[in-house]
């Protein structure tokens, strides 16, 4: 089937770069598709914004600033930098960045509306240890797709502190009950392996799964 086959191509495509032992971002385009960025250590830094100079071009972003951030190279560690670069700011794990942040193996980016995962193996001498979580398409039912959708609205709604929605946010749109819509979420966190997430961070890590597989895309949200 096309979607298996992608779904075998866009896997391929993040194997590749693991091999790379480069440090990577992955990002769903405005139309779902996988972008891959490898970061190489000699062209540090990269730009990230809307602007046709962009090393990390997200054009398909009306929510992102021409110039909207930076990635530098400091040492061993690769650093996210948005110093008043950006009019709606960037995003780590769903909070805030000011300044500068180191990014970690898993972090979770959003500039405007676009989630990108930062990616990185660890090198241990001269073998690179796959240490990369797959972002692999995960099967959802038409109910359980629903239930994603309403909780990723309010985060793309360009709040200024982006938040997943409510349960009661969730079972007023889509007329459920709220033991309906606790159940869906339940499975959802065991279907994108964020259920030992910590309890506060759940929703947002459910959020970001959705979007970086793009089980939910901007399209779902129009």
């Amino acid at each position: 089937m096309a979607g298996d086959a992608g779904t075998d191509a866009e896997m391929a495509a993040r194997q590749q770069a693991e091999r790379s032992g480069e440090a990577f971002l992955i990002v769903r385009d405005g139309v779902g598709a996988q972008v891959i960025v490898v970061l190489e250590r000699p062209r540090a830094p990269y730009t990230v914004g809307r602007g046709e100079g962009a090393d990390v071009r997200l054009a398909w972003d009306d929510g992102v600033s021409r110039t909207h951030a930076l990635l530098e190279r400091i040492g061993d560690a690769w650093v996210l930098v948005d110093e008043g670069l950006s009019r709606n700011g960037s995003w780590v794990n769903g909070e805030r960045l000011a300044g500068r942040r180191r990014l970690r193996d898993g972090d979770h980016l959003r500039f405007g509306e676009t989630v990108a995962a930062f990616r990185e193996p660890i090198t241990y001498g001269d073998s690179t240890r796959r240490v990369v979580s797959d972002a692999r398409e995960v099967a959802v039912t038409p109910a359980q797709k629903r239930v994603l959708v309403a909780l990723c609205r309010p985060f793309l709604a360009g709040s200024p502190v982006p938040r997943p929605a409510s349960n009661e946010e969730i079972a007023g749109e889509l007329y459920l009950s709220l033991a309906a819509v606790k159940t869906h979420l339940r499975n959802l966190f065991d279907l994108f392996e964020v259920e030992d997430a910590p309890q506060r961070r759940k929703r947002f890590r459910l959020v970001e799964r959705a979007l970086e597989t793009g089980a939910v895309t901007e399209r779902d949200l129009a």
